[in-house]
């Protein structure tokens, strides 16, 4: 019966690398990070999939490869539209009991956002965080862009980012 767990483990991770490769198992290679100054603007970079801190006027790291809504190209007019909005934001709330490791909310939707998809009969949508990844996931990281319009990071550079940017904290989403 002990020899059953292990198999049955590795069984599920070969399914998983089987079934499209989800998950990057990315134990130790997530990248080292710095200790992050204060972040007073983030700027995220939708096609390059980048993300800049920045502190007092200078860029003090990038993180590559964050995962955006999973239809990101263009803006995000809709609730349910799978896209990341595109814009000037602010962070305006910290959630530390979210479905995913840690989460920054940016302050979208902003009153012309509103007011577009009020004028279509429907909702911008909202709750809009730079988060890590969910809770469930004990190891490695979703691949692609998973999010409903989110951006994603690993959970060490959410971490960093949660012990960096306050409340306040200037967020441009650009194309």
């Amino acid at each position: 019966m002990a020899m059953r767990r292990p198999l049955l483990a590795l069984a599920g991770v070969l399914l998983l690398l089987v079934a499209g490769g989800t998950v990057w198992l990315l134990r130790g290679s997530d990248p080292d990070l710095p200790d992050l100054p204060r972040i007073d603007r983030i700027v995220i970079h939708k096609g390059a999939r980048d993300m800049q801190l920045w502190s007092g006027g200078r860029l003090v790291h990038t993180m590559h490869g964050v995962a955006l809504g999973n239809a990101p190209v263009g803006q995000k007019h809709f609730e349910g539209d799978g896209k990341t909005p595109e814009g000037r934001y602010a962070i305006d709330f910290r959630n530390g009991e979210s479905s995913y490791h840690l989460s920054l909310r940016l302050s979208y939707p902003d009153a012309a956002a509103s007011a577009f998809a009020q004028a279509q009969g429907r909702s911008p949508g909202g709750e809009i965080y730079i988060h890590g990844q969910p809770n469930w996931l004990k190891l490695g990281r979703l691949k692609g862009d998973w999010t409903q319009g989110c951006v994603a990071v690993s959970n060490k550079e959410i971490e960093a980012l949660w012990r960096a940017v306050p409340p306040g904290a200037v967020v441009e989403v650009l194309p």
